[in-house]
């Protein structure tokens, strides 16, 4: 049976109370054999989740463990930046969740490569505005759209070439370390990599210690805002994935618990390896009752293996 893990996300809800033993508790009742600590997880938690050790760590999402750079958390870091000096900042900390990941067991580390600018473009913005107010139909939605790929294409060269520097990086230290890597794909349109620049980089380092880790809710919502075909990824990425981030979309919202939303799971249970390692990636908002029945849920649906 594939891995099946509750990430982190979930241990800053209220009723928790930032305990780590009940979230630890959690997870089992939750069905999961293992836990993944997502980038807002600190230095303590980290040590409390490898302390614990029921369910064990089997991944890191990188940057782990958070903390502050010059004023800003270290997950804002932008491993694809052109300000050299910010790019090395953004290794410097992933090369850190690598050592992480080997000191407390794990497996896999899941990597951001960063974006071709450091903020989500205005256009997208505007996108994300209107889909909210129902304002959808209006004529110049193709025109935000547009604007917004050709922002992306002027400045995506320089910003791809460095984020392949890091990716680079960080795999002569994850062969050395015996970790995989998962590159992730994004929830917002400047961010890299797109379905042509996942599949570039993953025939690039075939021979690397590095898969795709497919992002259901990033990939539902850029569809619904008209900037990928969700069926690039499902069809021409998903069957060769290492791992999945599990969770509902309604509108554009995403980090809902399965069964929150309206996400399709057919062609997900169709293509997902059996082998590759399954998150549930929920918000801390959502019930305890909906994280308990996610299990369930997404094995009468086929994306869990039995």
């Amino acid at each position: 049976m594939s891995p099946l893990c509750l990430s982190t996300m979930y241990a800053r809800a209220d009723y928790l109370d930032g305990d780590w033993h009940a979230f630890a508790g959690l997870a089992r009742d939750a069905g999961c054999s293992h836990v993944e600590a997502s980038h807002v997880t600190d230095e303590p938690g980290l040590h409390a989740l490898a302390e614990i050790g029921e369910p064990p760590l089997i991944s890191l999402h990188a940057p782990t463990p958070r903390e502050r750079v010059n004023g800003r958390w270290n997950s804002e870091l932008n491993l694809a930046s052109t300000d050299e000096h910010h790019r090395r900042l953004a290794v410097t900390h992933h090369l850190r969740t690598l050592q992480r990941a080997v000191d407390v067991g794990a497996r896999w580390v899941v990597v951001h490569l960063g974006g071709a600018g450091d903020d989500m473009y205005d256009e997208e913005r505007e996108l994300r505005r209107r889909f909210d107010a129902g304002r959808w139909g209006t004529p110049d939605i193709d025109r935000l759209r547009e604007a917004a790929r050709a922002r992306r294409a002027a400045s995506r060269p320089r910003a791809f070439a460095q984020a392949r520097r890091s990716l680079a990086e960080l795999l002569a230290e994850a062969r050395r370390l015996s970790i995989t890597i998962g590159i992730e794909n994004r929830y917002h349109f400047h961010e890299i990599p797109d379905p042509d620049e996942t599949a570039s980089l993953l025939r690039e380092f075939a021979a690397s210690p590095v898969g795709y880790w497919h992002d259901v809710g990033h990939a539902e919502v850029l569809h619904r805002l008209g900037f990928h075909n969700r069926s690039r990824w499902l069809q021409e990425l998903l069957p060769d994935a290492v791992g999945i981030h599990l969770h509902d979309v309604l509108g554009i919202g995403d980090h809902r618990a399965p069964g929150r939303g309206d996400v399709d799971w057919a062609p997900i249970a169709a293509a997902l390896p059996a082998e590759a390692v399954r998150t549930l990636e929920i918000a801390p908002g959502e019930p305890r009752d909906a994280v308990l029945t996610a299990a369930p849920l997404l094995r009468a649906r086929g994306v869990l293996v039995r």
